[in-house]
């Protein structure tokens, strides 16, 4: 049997609409928006390290910097779980994220949820000021936003780490 032209063009267009209705490994898009936990201001010089689902491998190939001072995170349509630190001083040092504990030479495990960034937007805890002061900041999250707030390491948190 021999195919002409018109069945070989048939076969291809087949292929063709078949591929394009097979479900795509779409990914996750995330704005970040890393905050000083002080003055609710943006930071935009930081270094943006993403983890997911409880591996801290750090993927720089996620990241995309916006001239907005926010950050693109695409993660892999997998990704369950998120954790992001900040780095300064050309990545020598961690930014302290003001809603862990404050660990100074590696970052504290955080991670949260892809569901509820993704849903209702998530807005982290500030643990660096007061509650009166974060209520004058008036800070929220759009489905899709996280926002972190961080803080520099302080020379009272070395003191304590040397009194250790």
């Amino acid at each position: 049997m021999k195919l002409c032209r018109s069945d070989c063009l048939l076969v291809v267009i087949g292929v063709v609409t078949l591929c394009a209705y097979l479900p795509a490994q779409a990914a996750k898009t995330i704005r970040l928006r890393l905050l000083d936990g002080r003055t609710g201001r943006i930071i935009t010089d930081a270094g943006i390290l993403v983890g997911a689902n409880h591996d801290s491998t750090p993927h720089g190939e996620w990241v995309k910097s916006n001239e907005d001072g926010t950050t693109t995170i695409t993660l892999p349509q997998s990704a369950t779980v998120l954790q992001v630190h900040a780095t300064y001083e050309d990545a020598t040092q961690y930014y302290v994220n003001c809603d862990g504990p404050p660990v100074l030479d590696t970052p504290a495990e955080l991670w949260y949820s892809v569901s509820d960034v993704m849903t209702k937007g998530l807005v982290a805890a500030d643990g660096c000021v007061k509650p009166k002061e974060l209520e004058k900041l008036d800070i929220t999250a759009k489905p899709g936003e996280l926002v972190i707030f961080v803080r520099k390491v302080s020379w009272h948190d070395r003191g304590k780490v040397l009194l250790k």
